[in-house]
């Protein structure tokens, strides 16, 4: 992209992003955050600056959602979001009718600088390294820090890349797809929260111990919180239905980061999800057996010819001709009734692993933790979300049921299993 060149105007919706509209209502909205605890209080001036160098580096995370008349797109400002302190609910609905909402937001708080964003605009992955980039900038600009910049956090006064925002499904479809039937899964039940409250519980963890547990299973750390998760919710599957006939299969939908299967440098959506689990009503499963079953599962999900598949079945879907022509608002009823059967429904919850963040050290001493919270649910009542910074793992539960169902049977398999586990909540006493 040249010097003098603008971003594009508008953008079509990547292929993961196409359900995101369609199926928001006015309580939900499919967003995520991403957070960074500084050492000292945040200047909003600054920080309002270090958005601006931001988004001139990454101009497509400066787009607004548009209604078109066949399908939902993008359209780029050149107004900024505004900065707010960051009270209330994280993750709190986006109004995005609204001609001032963009599908990312800033907000701080304290020490912390935290974003949100629409899923339509990116993934984990891809906000990772516009917060990092953030962080980055402010502290360039608040404390001279000279920080070395790379893939993850990026230069800002270098221009803007278009293998950035490239449609990375669209680019590696290919001519095979699969039918996407699959049973549903067991849901975890409770008592709706009133008003829109959303708890936040965080379980905090030598990222060390959970390393070592793994590795004496010659399993990943991801796959280990996996079959953790998995049994915590036979357990509770199973002290609330009394017939073990009437047992729903236990899934967990894992998001799988395409970019280095398939060597793509896109900062927009590019992962896929396996639905990892097992089935109750065959008897009850040792803890090695559920590892077992995770760690083969995950080996056949992230072969790149699979994974082929599942991104042109849902890339053929798109282009299809009806479908292509198909007036809006018939569509969007389309992709609902379609999401109820293979959306939420086939999976328990989600368990998205960001992994193991590095900045680089003169980034570090400035920064006290990082955190990775996955919004309320859709039609599932708990999300779980997990990412390591500075030798804590810090596994993050949304939940929008009273009960702490799901993160007390979680964190005390976790401590029974030999990791040590310092639980924090956002709920006010």
């Amino acid at each position: 992209m040249s010097k003098n060149k603008k971003p594009t105007k508008w953008m079509k919706l990547d292929n993961a992003a196409l359900i995101y509209p369609a199926t928001m209502n006015r309580s939900w909205t499919a967003l995520f955050r991403l957070s960074a605890t500084l050492t000292e209080p945040i200047d909003e001036d600054i920080l309002e600056v270090a958005q601006k160098r931001t988004l001139r580096r990454l101009p497509w995370f400066a787009y607004k959602l548009k209604r078109g008349l066949f399908w939902f797109y993008l359209e780029h400002s050149d107004d900024l979001p505004k900065i707010e302190q960051d009270v209330g609910n994280p993750c709190v609905r986006m109004r995005l009718k609204s001609k001032e909402s963009f599908c990312m937001r800033v907000r701080y708080y304290q020490n912390r600088i935290a974003v949100e964003f629409f899923h339509v605009l990116t993934d984990g992955t891809g906000g990772l390294v516009f917060l990092q980039t953030l962080v980055a900038e402010y502290l360039r600009l608040k404390y001279g820090a000279n920080i070395p910049r790379g893939d993850k956090v990026l230069d800002c006064s270098e221009e803007p890349k278009p293998e950035e925002a490239e449609d990375s499904f669209a680019v590696h479809s290919g001519k095979i797809t699969q039918s996407r039937k699959e049973v549903k899964a067991y849901h975890i039940k409770g008592t709706d929260e009133r008003g829109g409250f959303v708890h936040i519980i965080t379980g905090s963890m030598n990222a060390s111990d959970v390393l070592a547990k793994a590795r004496e299973k010659n399993v990943t750390v991801t796959e280990y919180l996996t079959a953790v998760l998995i049994l915590s919710i036979d357990a509770i599957q199973r002290r609330k239905v009394l017939h073990q006939h009437r047992y729903q299969p236990v899934k967990i939908s894992v998001p799988i980061n395409l970019r280095s299967i398939f060597h793509s440098k896109t900062l927009r959506n590019f992962a896929n999800y396996a639905n990892i689990g097992i089935d109750p009503r065959l008897g009850e499963y040792t803890f090695d057996e559920v590892l077992n079953i995770v760690h083969h599962t995950m080996a056949m999900e992230v072969s790149q010819k699979l994974l082929n598949v599942k991104i042109t079945t849902n890339v053929q879907t798109q282009r299809n001709t009806l479908l292509r022509l198909t007036p809006l608002f018939i569509k969007n009823m389309a992709m609902k009734i379609a999401y109820s059967q293979v959306g939420d429904a086939l999976s328990t919850t989600t368990l998205s692993n960001l992994g193991v963040t590095k900045l680089p050290k003169e980034m570090e001493q400035y920064i006290r933790r990082m955190d990775f919270i996955l919004g309320p649910p859709a039609d599932n009542r708990v999300n779980t979300a997990a990412l390591t910074y500075n030798g804590r793992l810090r596994f993050n539960c949304t939940r929008i049921i009273a009960e702490p169902i799901l993160e007390r049977e979680f964190f005390t398999r976790l401590v029974k299993l030999g990791i040590p586990v310092k639980v924090e909540s956002n709920q006010m006493d």
